[in-house]
């Protein structure tokens, strides 16, 4: 792996340049998933106020889901073009694109931090904040907020350092983050008594050092695409596409915003502050499945998308079957473990009783449907990958907003345990969306092998 991020991605062996790219994907996003719940693992073991910490900071998590997504907008739209552009060899198109995803984030940081500065207490009442939690989750909201900058800026530019072929320094990114992250932790929440404070003020500081990190590597000799000033200048022709195929992206994970707001609202009022609680836990779970398999997904996309460019379709070919079999693997690996011991996993996020017998019971309803997930993201993620932004958008829609959100206030009128009902929803809509999803995808697929290199790459676009 030494010298592999100077070659060209459209010879050699791709298997073996999906395991240089992928691996350091998947320990940067392994590293990223402590990154997220370690803080969560922390509030929750705080004595006498651990749980209300933890809702309280579940909470917020409609918020910090919205910023991520803006992030992504330009992140996971523009990484993918600079790719596309970098194989058809116009190394200036693909710096724009990086300069005009800049100036993009650095809009969105100014705009998000006025806008969630002012309506963030409104908002976690709406989300279902009670006198008992609010104060928490305020409290670690504003410190985040103020820090959004950062957030924005390793999230959307740390891509284009991955499509590029850099996938060390870009695990590098994650890796200076979680463990500066990890080490702050407990000396503020409990070395310095700053509880929630201390747990939010981590978190910055250490979004602050990766950001000042890619900074250095972007504007660097390094790189193969530098971020310069002229190329910040925004030009509708260049951002647009971008933004274009961004936007599923920004659904996938904005949408999670509003099904946060969904479980917890319809949870509060069939189970209590018990099933808000265990709403807090099953997404950090989640993570432990979703996270790795979009750092393989991460492996991936450099070298489909540079490929595509190149209109090497054989490679196109077996890198996305390499992916997808990973995926579809590691997924039905994590599903029979979570049907088996939930309790473990409840467990690690907190100490409370009631809350890990409860946060159990339910991930066995919530997870039956977990082995779809490698089906649906491999397949969802080489459309990104291949430029094809209408389909994507489709597919990223039809999961949440089409299936999942509208079950969850369907099902429970027709069973008598409603709370049992809403978590139901999830294994529902996780297995119809993964199966139209795999569909529509090697229809795509076996479509553009046997014609596209009659067609130009960015024509579905």
């Amino acid at each position: 792996m030494a010298d592999t991020e100077k070659k060209d991605m459209g010879t050699g062996s791709v298997k073996k340049w999906m395991l240089n790219l992928a691996v350091p994907a998947v320990v940067a996003q392994v590293i990223n998933l402590l990154y997220n719940i370690v803080d969560r693992i922390y509030l929750g073991h705080i004595p006498g106020i651990g749980a209300l910490a933890l809702t309280g900071v579940g909470l917020f998590a409609p918020i910090l889901m919205l910023i991520t997504a803006f992030a992504m907008l330009a992140g996971a739209g523009g990484a993918p073009r600079a790719a596309i552009a970098m194989g058809e060899g116009n190394r200036e198109k693909a710096e724009k694109i990086m300069g005009n995803c800049f100036a993009v984030l650095m809009i969105l940081a100014v705009f998000l931090t006025v806008v969630f500065l002012k309506f963030c207490p409104s908002l976690i009442r709406l989300f279902g904040g009670s006198d008992a939690t609010l104060p928490y989750a305020l409290e670690y909201a504003n410190i985040y907020i103020v820090g959004s900058v950062f957030v924005l800026i390793v999230m959307g530019m740390n891509p284009f350092i991955t499509t590029q072929g850099f996938a060390r320094t870009s695990m590098l990114t994650t890796v200076i983050g979680a463990v500066i992250n990890i080490v702050l932790d407990p000396i503020l929440i409990f070395g310095l008594h700053m509880g929630v404070s201390g747990a939010a003020l981590a978190t910055v500081l250490s979004q602050a050092v990766s950001a000042i990190w890619i900074l250095c590597f972007l504007l660097g000799k390094k790189t193969n695409l530098k971020l310069r000033l002229a190329n910040m200048k925004l030009v509708p022709s260049v951002i647009g596409p971008c933004l274009a195929l961004g936007v599923s992206s920004f659904v996938m994970v904005s949408t999670e915003s509003i099904l946060s707001i969904s479980f917890t609202s319809s949870l509060a009022r069939f189970g209590g502050d018990v099933a808000v609680g265990a709403m807090t836990v099953l997404p950090s779970v989640t993570q432990l499945v979703a996270l790795p398999l979009n750092g393989i997904c991460q492996g991936g996309q450099p070298l489909i998308s540079f490929n595509y460019g190149a209109k090497k379709l054989d490679r196109v070919k077996e890198a996305f079957f390499c992916q997808f079999a990973v995926c579809v693997s590691y997924t039905t690996v994590f599903w029979l473990l979570l049907m088996a011991v939930p309790q473990v996993f409840a467990g690690i996020f907190t100490s409370d009783t009631a809350l890990v017998s409860y946060a159990a019971w339910a991930m066995r309803i919530y997870f039956a449907g977990a082995f779809s997930i490698g089906f649906q993201i491999s397949c969802q993620q080489a459309f990104m990958a291949l430029g094809q932004a209408k389909n994507c958008l489709l597919l990223a829609c039809l999961r949440k907003i089409i299936l999942l959100i509208p079950l969850i206030f369907i099902l429970p009128n027709f069973f008598a345990n409603k709370a049992f009902a809403v978590f139901l929803s999830e294994p529902v809509s996780d297995i119809l969306a993964a199966a139209i999803t795999t569909v529509t995808f090697f229809r795509f697929f076996t479509r553009m092998l046997r014609d596209g290199k009659e067609k130009e790459p960015w024509n579905n676009a």
